[in-house]
């Protein structure tokens, strides 16, 4: 199959990264990122949690230093909203989202899935089509107890090293989720092993997204 590319080496590309908790935008694209920066794509990546206090602000913002630490500019938000009520808090998410809207114009945006079965990833989703509605968004996902996962339409083919510099920096700036049964090493290679055999990854592992508009020039 004829891949398609986002960004060839040496060129610039801006990222919008949206990720209601702190791991999330890690867990759903971190290899992605990883893998772009080592092909010398030079990113600039607007990263944003939108829930954090206490520990998960400080994981959130250590775990972003290093996975953009080679990224040719890196801003990273964290905002205080409330850990599983974002549909509760929507008048306020939503005015947060103009104001970002008036900051920033990527080139892709990397959210939540739409089906997602978390209400505060489906909240981000909704308000991210919402308000950047001529943009590229690519839906990452997240595994989880409720065994939500669909059927993406878009893959990145990712390196071995790359996967597993996202592992070790998952395992160890998340200290606060390691007790969690579904937050492990194994899970995530997993997850990159089965993407990577459907999409017949070089190297064996992949990330997958849904796209739900793609245009081509």
């Amino acid at each position: 199959m004829r891949a398609l590319q986002l960004a060839a080496p040496g060129d610039r590309l801006s990222v919008l990264c949206l990720g209601a908790h702190s791991d999330d935008i890690e867990i759903g694209a971190g290899a992605t990122l990883l893998s772009l920066l080592d092909r010398g794509v030079r990113l600039d990546v607007h990263w944003c949690v939108l829930s954090g206090g206490g520990e998960r602000e400080r994981e959130a913002r250590a775990s972003a230093a290093d996975f953009l630490s080679h990224a040719a500019s890196a801003n990273v938000e964290v905002m205080p909203f409330r850990d599983g009520f974002f549909p509760e808090q929507g008048e306020q998410i939503k005015s947060w989202f103009e104001m970002l809207k008036e900051r920033v114009d990527p080139d892709v945006i990397l959210t939540h899935r739409r089906d997602d079965a978390h209400q505060d990833h489906r909240q981000v989703n909704r308000l991210a089509w919402n308000t950047f509605r001529d943009h590229c968004i690519l839906e990452y996902e997240i595994p989880k107890w409720e065994g939500d996962l669909g059927q993406p339409n878009l893959y990145m083919p990712v390196s071995a090293g790359a996967l597993q510099r996202k592992i070790d920096l998952l395992m160890s700036h998340f200290g606060s989720q390691r007790s969690k049964q579904w937050f492990d090493a194994e899970t995530f290679l997993g997850l990159a092993r089965l993407r990577g055999m459907e999409c017949r990854a070089p190297e064996r592992y992949a990330e997958a997204f849904v796209a739900r508009k793609i245009v081509l020039s």
